[in-house]
């Protein structure tokens, strides 16, 4: 049980004052609390999955996971990874450059130049700017919303000269407002670069595919 909740269920009894630590039987919300824990816990006997107990946590509300923070609401930036980003400085080596850009293909194209073979890391003003956009997106970093099985999937498909992106999503409850589930984007290689405005649609459109099967 919370430790906000366990004082409000103290009883007395000749030895003392004593409350739960655990949710006990009896309480209205425990059969539902249980049946959550049991569906879990059949799905992963029916795909054969296995947990390790030392890495398990229950009953919380908000978890960090693999760098981001998974709550209610979706998956979301953790704020200590963005913090790091924002008190960065320029990126003088080359080392620093391969480490920065990850999957910010279109904004991160200034940084990218400065990793050309025989390429010197000259810090110009058109990548301090893209350093800057970069942490100023991630002060309002976007949530990543849940996957509703049996729901429709929808893609959004962006194919410029030099990279293509995606954004996954899928409508909410009422199918009114539509939320992100997951960002792809991609740099053409410059053989793909040579291809028509068409072709590369279905470059972005098998690599999209390939990933997401």
């Amino acid at each position: 049980m919370a430790l906000e909740d366990r004082e409000k269920k103290t009883f007395i009894i000749l030895w003392g004052t004593f409350y739960y630590k655990v949710m006990p039987f009896g309480l209205k919300n425990a059969g539902k609390t249980y049946q959550r824990d049991m569906k879990l816990f059949t799905r992963l006997r029916k795909y054969k999955l296995r947990l390790n107990p030392t890495k398990c946590t229950f009953g919380v509300k908000s978890r960090k996971l693999l760098g981001f923070v998974i709550n209610e609401r979706g998956i979301e930036v953790n704020s200590d990874k963005v913090k790091a980003i924002w008190k960065m400085l320029a990126l003088k080596t080359e080392s620093k450059v391969w480490g920065f850009p990850g999957r910010l293909t279109t904004t991160c194209s200034p940084i990218f130049k400065l990793l050309c073979k025989n390429q010197k890391t000259n810090w110009d003003l058109d990548c301090q700017e893209a350093f800057e956009k970069i942490k100023k997106y991630l002060e309002n970093p976007p949530v990543l919303a849940l996957v509703v099985l049996g729901k429709p999937l929808i893609l959004y498909l962006t194919v410029l000269e030099e990279s293509m992106g995606y954004v996954l999503g899928q409508q909410d409850a009422i199918g009114k407002k539509e939320h992100a589930i997951y960002y792809l984007s991609k740099k053409f290689t410059n053989c793909e670069k040579r291809y028509l405005a068409l072709e590369r649609t279905y470059c972005a459109m098998v690599w999209a595919a390939k990933r997401l099967r």
